[in-house]
């Protein structure tokens, strides 16, 4: 077996495209990783024009998390940096005097309009605040109920949201390889000659598995030590890459199987490793993920790595995933042995 692994490595490094494309596939998502933001701006930018008395805005901004009143000496200068959106996106002009109790709120076009409605509130609870203007009267109080996990405070940077994405591309890359390799192997005959010697079917299989998962395996560890991701938790990580190895694996042992041509190969592996790129696309999304997308195979290695290096979730978090995550690649591994084995047996 370990030379038939061998035999498979040197079949990798002589296929130009994907040998090439596996390298220049490490540094390009590395360099994209640490291109991409890595600190989050929560504070949200209003600008405000009207007195103040003797409140300082300083004050209000410190006082209010997530908030901060940019102030305007007039009104077309607060509307000019609004259309222009160079530091503000919305704006309130508020009333010199009690005698004149009318609020201006100016919006930009692309604001989404739940903001936009807090800024209208806003606006009138400070012009109560700053100049007396009372705000309308109200005998229902108000409950704030957070919908999914409250990420207030704690947001994920771009940066951070991409690391589990970048992780399946290089995986997804190394499962076409494999799959390729082993349709060339099937289309050339090459495992008929290598089951006249001592070597059995299994033997083949095997190596194919395992030389498969330790391309993936070594793949993705290298982008995760180039973007420093193994500090967070690197015994919990390595076993979830371990794992989505494995997991590739078997699916490109079912494209490479399936697949008569290049055109085939190439067919076969999107339309079964696409799918498994949608969770990672998920988690560039705040807010609860759709049912249908937690059951897809993919979903419980990105799930582990975004919780283990963005929240710094511990063994008993993610324990549950890493076990669906294990189920899954098993089940691919399964059956990309017995479909492997089908067609080895009909040439």
């Amino acid at each position: 077996m370990t030379a038939i692994i061998a035999k498979d490595f040197r079949l990798f490094t002589r296929d130009r495209f994907f040998f090439f494309v596996s390298i220049l596939g490490l540094v390009f998502y590395a360099g994209m990783f640490w291109l991409l933001p890595d600190t989050v701006d929560e504070t949200l930018q209003i600008g405000i024009v009207g007195p103040v008395g003797d409140i300082d805005v300083g004050d209000v901004n410190e006082s209010d998390q997530g908030l901060e009143l940019v102030p305007y000496e007039s009104e077309e200068a607060l509307v000019v940096a609004i259309e222009e959106g160079d530091e503000v996106v919305v704006g309130m002009v508020l009333p010199t005097s009690i005698a004149d109790p009318v609020i201006t709120v100016y919006v930009g076009s692309g604001v989404p309009e739940a903001v936009a409605g807090t800024v209208e509130g806003l606006a009138t609870e400070l012009a109560l605040t700053f100049v007396g203007v009372p705000p309308p009267v109200s005998g229902f109080a108000t409950e704030e109920v957070i919908l999914g996990e409250d990420r207030v405070g704690n947001q994920v940077s771009l940066q951070e949201q991409f690391r589990p994405l970048f992780a399946f591309f290089v995986l997804i890359m190394e499962s076409m390889a494999l799959a390729t390799l082993v349709a060339a192997e099937i289309q050339e005959r090459t495992v008929k000659a290598i089951t006249v010697t001592p070597a059995r079917v299994s033997d083949f299989l095997t190596a194919k598995v395992v030389f498969g998962t330790l391309l993936a395996f070594s793949q993705a560890m290298l982008l995760m030590i180039a973007i420093r991701s193994l500090g967070f938790g690197p015994v919990l990580l390595t076993t979830a890459v371990l794992l989505g190895s494995l997991l590739v694996t078997g699916f490109g042992l079912l494209a490479g199987s399936i697949g008569k041509d290049y055109v085939g190969i190439i067919f076969w592996s999107l339309a079964f490793l696409i799918p498994l790129i949608i969770p990672a696309f998920a988690f560039l999304f705040p807010g609860s993920t759709a049912p249908w997308i937690q059951v897809l195979p993919s979903y419980g290695l990105g799930r582990v790595m975004v919780d283990v290096s963005s929240y710094g979730a511990g063994w008993a978090e993610a324990l549950p995933w890493l076990g669906v995550l294990a189920a899954w690649a098993l089940a691919s591994v399964l059956a990309g042995w017995v479909v492997l084995n089908k067609r080895v047996q009909t040439i």
